[in-house]
């Protein structure tokens, strides 16, 4: 079984949408993008790099429309993006259009039950950037194995977010975390099984 694991930077507010520049994702009147732009450093930088290792990925249309727009021409910056299987999840884009044809290795899927069908195959770990829709999607689920989450020191109050409301109760275990000189806090958190509840002593 192939672990899903989505990689996000977001805001202290659970705000996800257009991290990179003002104009990687405007809608509903986004006017923030590029709010992670003044918090970079070497830790970030280091981490970044070796989250941009080979994969296979799991994207929402409209974050894969971006990527098939800008990725193809710069692989330099991304070794292998081009050589992974990109899983689109969609009802709009059809397998004869020209961002599944022309991008090599995308390949159009339909529904959760597809989702399952390449998790349960056997392959390399599956990563999901962007994608807030799709993400809410395997969190209601329960098909998010991992969590890598960059938590920037900010309030946006507005924006699509991490987290929606179907999301069903887990319980996630802190393997791996460090804080930026810019404060950012990068963290791993991996399933760890059913919420546990009961009374709190002191």
């Amino acid at each position: 079984m192939r672990k899903i694991i989505v990689l996000s930077m977001i805001t202290l507010d659970g705000v996800m949408q257009a991290p990179g520049g003002p104009e990687e994702d405007t809608s509903n009147g986004f006017k923030y993008g590029g709010w992670t732009a003044s918090y970079g450093d070497e830790i970030y930088g280091k981490v970044v790099k070796e989250e941009l290792q080979p994969a296979d990925y799991l994207l929402g249309r409209k974050t894969f429309e971006i990527w098939a727009n800008y990725w193809p021409d710069h692989a330099n910056f991304w070794p292998g993006i081009n050589d992974g299987t990109k899983y689109v999840l969609s009802n709009t884009l059809k397998k004869s259009d020209p961002m599944i044809t022309e991008w090599k290795n995308s390949v159009l899927i339909k529904d959760v039950a597809d989702i399952k069908n390449i998790k349960d195959s056997v392959g390399s770990d599956i990563q999901v950037w962007g994608s807030s829709e799709l993400i809410h999607l395997l969190l209601e689920n329960d098909l998010v194995d991992e969590l890598r989450l960059k938590i920037h020191p900010l309030l946006l109050g507005e924006g699509k977010k991490l987290f929606g409301d179907g999301t069903i109760p887990a319980a996630f275990t802190l393997t791996e975390s460090t804080v930026t000189t810019t404060g950012v806090i990068i963290a791993t958190y991996k399933r760890a099984g059913e919420v546990k509840t009961g009374t709190v002593g002191f």
